[in-house]
């Protein structure tokens, strides 16, 4: 039996799923999908548009019917750090192959992320990033297959450690 190729990346956003889904996929050789940017392409706007636009429960139905479009062939995906709240969605994308969880701390995840209202992170009015961290980490534990924390590490490191634990040996 074929090992699936394909591998679905979870996490906060700026946790580096784009950054370190582009480098998986071409050290594997596959495609590389980010959900974010398909949406983005598909519905014409940027995410905080549509969030702005139509509110939560509707970009969450969004989100996840193109979810549920990826096709069985798409490589390394990045997800939306929302996308786990569909849980029809990920068991989908589980079906596709491994969903590898990129963990990181609060404290770098606050640097990196700057202004949420500015990028179209999915949270509740008045829910700080605090908040929304606590929420989503059972989520994504709830979800993964395999757990990389990306503390103190730079991508390239990320990367051997994602594939180390789907057992890919490099050539």
């Amino acid at each position: 039996m074929k090992e699936k190729q394909n591998l679905i990346l979870i996490g906060m956003p700026g946790a580096g799923k784009s950054t370190i889904g582009v480098l998986l996929a071409k050290q594997r050789g596959t495609a590389f999908l980010d959900t974010d940017i398909l949406i983005q392409t598909g519905e014409g706007c940027y995410l905080q548009e549509l969030i702005s636009r139509h509110g939560i429960s509707c970009f969450r139905e969004i989100e996840e019917t193109y979810l549920l479009g990826v096709p069985s062939d798409c490589g390394v995906v990045a997800t939306g750090g929302s996308a786990v709240y569909s849980a029809k969605a990920m068991a989908h994308l589980k079906t596709l192959g491994p969903v590898v969880y990129l963990q990181i701390e609060l404290e770098p995840l606050k640097a990196r992320l700057g202004n949420l209202s500015e990028r179209g992170v999915l949270r509740m009015p008045g829910q700080t990033i605090d908040m929304l961290y606590e929420e989503r980490r059972p989520l994504y534990e709830k979800y993964a297959d395999i757990v990389v924390s990306t503390v103190g590490m730079i991508p390239d490191q990320v990367v051997a450690l994602v594939l180390r634990g789907i057992g890919y040996s490099m050539i």
